[in-house]
């Protein structure tokens, strides 16, 4: 464990805690990252309380359970001492994210992006990033409108999230939508 406390807007959480489960301490959390493998290896890891207090903690065991992950946690032994984690969010920092495949990219990472048109028009910077099935979708602001722009090669033609930057290459109309 370090003993360099980050920053906690340097903190990705990969879980949040929902509730106690059973009576030893364990806890039930949502799991809030693409990679749900990575608990399995998961030593120790950042609690960010829901009043933005952090504090490192010794991850004794965890397993995932019916599409969420329980979490022993030491020093947390019976369900009083459990239920102070409800709402707790688990983080890691940026340098334990797993690594991606090419033309990937973490959500954080394309949040506050700014949208341009291959032609240099600014579009708006993305706000967020939806995931309805299909193609996620680019939920980009600017001007007083809101767009919708799937995040497909075709149409995200450059994607630069060091310089906080995707240009688009519209097909027609997706912009009047």
């Amino acid at each position: 464990m370090s003993d360099q406390r980050p920053a906690i807007d340097e903190l990705i959480s990969i879980a949040r805690i929902a509730r106690p489960q059973g009576v030893r301490g364990e806890v039930i959390a949502e799991i809030l990252t693409d990679f749900p493998e990575r608990f399995a290896k998961l030593h120790s890891a950042w609690m960010v309380s829901t009043n933005g207090e952090i504090e490192q903690a010794r991850i004794e065991k965890a397993w995932l359970h019916k599409g969420r992950v329980v979490f022993k946690i030491a020093g947390f032994d019976d369900m009083t001492q459990a239920e102070a984690l409800r709402g707790v969010r688990v983080a890691i920092t940026s340098q334990e994210l797993a690594t991606l495949p090419p033309d990937t990219y973490y959500d954080f990472d394309l949040e506050g992006c700014e949208v341009l048109t291959v032609s240099g028009e600014t579009v708006g910077a993305v706000a967020a990033v939806e995931k309805h099935g299909g193609a996620p979708l680019l939920k980009v602001r600017g001007a007083g409108k809101e767009h919708l722009i799937p995040l497909v090669l075709s149409i995200c033609v450059e994607i630069d999230v060091a310089q906080k930057r995707i240009v688009i290459a519209p097909p027609e109309g997706l912009l009047e939508l």
